[in-house]
């Protein structure tokens, strides 16, 4: 099997500075974060909304994604941390890979929620006042070049590929790794999985930006459409992947994980189709302001009262869109 034009593994997988060691996995993750927020700070300030709102959203839903990431991972792979042998104390140790991303999408969305909508009074925590749908629509660029950048960390730890092949890039993986193929020959390369997600999530940027100039996706179908996309793409690289994994009806549980995320995204989708018929005239929820409008309203008119301006919440349900 020829390796000449082969994708070579890194030999390291973290580096030192001073008394910290830091992991290429935790940079990429964290690189992920940073750009999501800045995308969507853009993307919201663009709809009317508070840049600065993506910020506080995001310190709830990144700590839940990780938990709820973290947490799903384990979940699926049971064997991995608990039973003979076994180091269940290895669950806490994130630098050697494994948050999956659907239990990312799901608790971090729980986090998302709270901060978007939830008022809780005992701790006198306001909530942003924007829609979770509205924000999650604004989220999607960015959400996928987090996920983009975070499948780098993969090949940094040597794991997560796929199956043997002579393709020109497949990836190089040595024999003393722990995740080598029991039975198989030395020097075979395999199906570099994390470049084909990365890649498919960059993909996932363009064509979902141009579906929402073309049909102006609000009311929560853009996020609808990359849990499609999202979804679409990793039942078949799931498929050719080799890591251990349970089986729930002949797949693999990120299959069936895809296959549920591909069906709610399309009940979303055609849900708010027909929920919402007119234009998403704002983010806010009823009744909460848009100080970025009481600024401006107030540098234009000094004399306008200083109390800031209610957000109207409008939706021509007689108007359909021009899609």
């Amino acid at each position: 099997m020829s390796v000449f034009f082969s994708i070579p593994s890194p030999t390291v997988s973290n580096f030192t500075l001073g008394p910290v060691v830091i992991h290429y996995y935790a940079l990429f993750i964290l690189a992920g974060i940073v750009v999501a927020t800045f995308l969507t700070a853009g993307r919201m300030k663009a709809r009317g909304m508070e840049a600065g709102l993506a910020i506080d959203i995001a310190i709830w839903a990144v700590p839940f994604g990780i938990v709820g990431g973290r947490l799903f991972h384990v979940a699926t792979h049971i064997g991995d941390y608990f039973g003979p042998g076994r180091d269940w104390t290895s669950m806490f140790r994130l630098w050697e890979g494994g948050l999956a991303i659907y239990g990312a999408i799901i608790f971090g969305s729980i986090g998302a929620y709270i901060a978007c909508q939830v008022d809780i009074k005992p701790l006198r925590i306001e909530s942003a006042g924007i829609r979770f749908l509205s924000f999650a629509d604004a989220l999607v660029p960015g959400l996928l070049a987090a996920q983009a950048l975070g499948r780098w960390g993969n090949y940094f730890n040597n794991e997560l590929f796929g199956s043997p092949t002579d393709l020109p890039w497949g990836l190089e993986i040595p024999k003393f790794n722990p995740s080598y193929p029991l039975g198989l020959p030395e020097g075979l390369t395999f199906h570099p999985t994390f470049l084909y997600e990365s890649l498919w999530s960059l993909l996932g940027i363009a064509v979902l930006l141009l579906l929402e100039q073309k049909f102006n996706l609000r009311w929560g179908r853009m996020f609808a459409l990359y849990l499609m996309w999202y979804s679409f793409g990793r039942f078949f690289i799931e498929g050719i992947r080799l890591d251990p994994s349970d089986i729930i009806l002949g797949l693999r549980t990120n299959q069936m994980s895809a296959l549920v995320g591909f069906l709610l995204g399309f009940a979303l989708l055609m849900i708010q189709r027909y929920r919402h018929t007119g234009v998403e005239t704002t983010g806010y929820l009823p009744g909460r302001s848009n100080k970025q409008v009481a600024a401006v309203a107030t540098e234009k008119d000094p004399e306008s009262p200083t109390s800031e301006p209610e957000a109207t919440e409008v939706e021509l349900t007689q108007t359909p869109e021009k899609d």
